[in-house]
C-alpha cells in the first residue's frame, strides 16, 4: 500500500471517528459559523483542523491558534465567540424531549463572548459556562469572560448571570456593565463597573476579524495550496497544512490524460478572505505559490 493510500485510509478513518455518535436530528445542536484559522477539533482522541460547518456533540473541545476566532452557534440562537489561544470544552449540549435546549460549556483558556439574541430569549434552556474556576448559569443575556493564568474575568454586558465558585458564596450579577474578577487561590473582588474603553478591548479579543482568512459556511471562495503530479507530493503539503490548522483537502484533477492533486482551503466567503490565507501560508508548510479560485 503506498503512502498516499495508507493516509487516505488514516483520514477516512479519523473522519468516521469525528463523524460517529453525530446526532440524528436534522438541525445541529451547536456549529461552527465561523473560523479565523488556525484551529482545531479534538474528539475521542483525534485531533484535526476545525472547519466551518462542523457540528460539534458531547465531550468536544475546540482550541484556537494565535490570532485566531471562532463563531459557533448555539440550536436555540445564542452564539459563543473564542478568541486566540482558547480551548472550548462541551460537557453536554443537547435538547431534551421536553424541548427544552441544554448546554454545559467549559472555557479552559482564553478570552470568549456568549450572546443571545432576540428571538432565544424566548426559548426554554439550560445553559451554563465554566470559566475555569467559576460557572455561570445563564439567564437570556451578553457577557464576555477569560480563563487568564493567574484570575478568571467575568463581565456582564446585558442581562443576568448567577455565578458560582467552590469556597465562595453564590454571587447574583444583575447589573449591567459590570465585572467580576476572581484572582487564582485568593477570594474574588468586589463587582464594580467597567470602563468603556476596556469593555472595547476585551470585545475586540473575541470578534471575527474581516480579512485575516476567516472561513464561513456558505463560503465559495478556495485556496489552491498546491498541485502536484506526485501523490507524495501532494500529501506532505496536505499533512502539513492540517497539522497547522487549517482545514486543507486533497482534489484529484484529470487534464489531457494527466492525474494531479490539489491541496485546497474551502469554505471561504470573499476573494479578500481567500487572498489573506493564500498570504498567511505562502512559504510555509511547502506551499509556495498560493492561488484564489472560485
Amino acid at each position: 500500500m503506498t503512502r498516499f493510500m495508507l493516509s487516505a485510509v488514516l483520514a477516512l478513518a479519523s473522519s468516521a471517528a469525528l463523524a460517529q455518535d453525530a446526532p440524528k436530528r436534522p438541525v445541529a445542536h451547536a456549529t461552527v459559523e465561523a473560523v479565523q484559522m488556525p484551529a482545531w477539533i479534538e474528539r475521542r482522541g483525534v485531533r484535526a483542523p476545525l472547519a466551518a460547518g462542523t457540528e460539534l456533540l458531547a465531550n468536544d473541545k475546540v482550541v484556537t491558534g494565535a490570532n485566531a476566532r471562532l463563531l459557533v452557534k448555539l440550536a436555540e440562537g445564542s452564539s459563543v465567540k473564542l478568541g486566540e489561544r482558547a480551548q472550548l470544552a462541551i460537557a453536554d449540549v443537547q435538547t431534551r424531549r421536553d424541548n427544552v435546549f441544554v448546554a454545559a460549556l467549559r472555557v479552559l483558556e482564553g478570552a470568549f463572548r456568549f450572546t443571545t439574541d432576540a428571538a432565544a430569549k424566548a426559548r426554554r434552556r439550560e445553559v451554563s459556562i465554566t470559566v475555569a474556576t467559576v460557572t455561570a448559569g445563564i439567564r437570556g443575556t451578553d457577557f464576555w469572560g477569560k480563563a487568564a493564568s493567574d484570575r478568571d474575568i467575568v463581565c456582564l454586558i446585558e442581562g443576568r448571570i448567577a455565578l458560582e465558585r467552590a469556597g465562595d458564596p453564590p454571587l447574583e450579577m444583575a447589573d449591567p456593565l459590570t465585572f467580576f474578577v476572581a484572582p487564582r487561590g485568593q477570594p474574588p473582588l468586589p463587582v464594580q463597573p467597567v470602563n468603556p474603553d476596556q469593555l472595547k478591548q476585551w470585545a475586540a479579543e473575541t470578534e471575527v476579524e474581516a480579512g485575516r482568512g476567516v472561513a464561513r459556511r456558505g463560503g465559495r471562495w478556495q485556496v489552491v495550496l498546491a498541485s502536484s503530479e506526485s501523490q507524495i507530493e501532494a500529501l506532505r503539503v496536505y499533512e502539513s497544512v492540517r497539522d497547522a490548522g487549517y482545514a486543507a483537502g486533497i482534489h484529484p484533477q484529470l487534464a489531457q490524460g494527466k492525474r494531479s492533486y490539489d491541496v485546497r482551503i474551502a469554505s471561504l466567503p470573499s476573494r479578500a478572505e481567500a487572498q489573506a490565507v493564500a498570504d498567511a501560508l505562502a512559504g510555509k508548510h511547502g506551499v509556495a505559490s498560493p492561488r484564489v479560485i472560485q
